[in-house]
């Protein structure tokens, strides 16, 4: 309770990492979007979930490791990935915010017909703008989402420009997640 993203994550996946059998750790946490990022972890990880929601602003998530005491990590499927796209700004480049504008909806729009798609697409600071509601982009990235290509966006970024209830493509990450991608690229790309 209490933590910044993505502080319920990694305490979470550590408690996992300690239980050498069968067993359960609860966490609690105090917003939706930490309550969600741990059920993604432990689908990620092939692990059961639940959460409950016990009051306002008061969620317990329960992450049930089974037989074999392994638990699989989430680095492993990143390792995987060719190429991830790291966008940091609804602009691409410096210098005229108008041209920068038409150059990062043409990047984006050039991604849908590349014969080789980006694994993961992430949205971070500026980016997230291009991932809500009437972004110019959202067409396209919901072409890419189609495409099998993983739209993530940062939820801190959406809060911090209030845009966390319009996000129109894609699914909110944290962090963790977003340092988990960047580390497992084998090509990294940032327009």
């Amino acid at each position: 309770m209490g933590m910044a993203c993505p502080l319920p994550v990694i305490q979470t996946k550590k408690a996992l990492k300690n239980i050498e059998e069968n067993g359960s750790v609860e966490t609690m946490v105090d917003n939706e979007a930490s309550m969600e990022n741990l059920l993604k972890m432990a689908k990620e990880m092939g692990l059961e979930s639940s959460y409950e929601k016990v009051e306002e602003h008061k969620y317990r998530v329960v992450i049930t490791k089974g037989e074999g005491g392994a638990v699989a990590d989430s680095t492993d499927a990143a390792s995987n990935e060719k190429m991830v796209i790291a966008v940091s700004s609804d602009k691409m480049g410096e210098g005229i915010d108008e041209l920068g504008d038409v150059l990062m909806k043409g990047f984006i729009y050039t991604l849908t017909e590349m014969d080789l798609m980006p694994t993961t697409v992430l949205f971070y600071n500026g980016g997230a703008k291009l991932t809500v509601e009437d972004a110019p982009t959202l067409e396209d990235l919901k072409t890419l989402e189609e495409m099998g290509v993983e739209i993530l966006t940062c939820g801190t970024c959406l809060n911090y420009y209030n845009l966390g209830d319009k996000l129109a493509v894609g699914e909110v990450t944290n962090m963790y997640t977003i340092m988990e991608r960047l580390q497992g690229a084998d090509k990294l790309i940032r327009p």
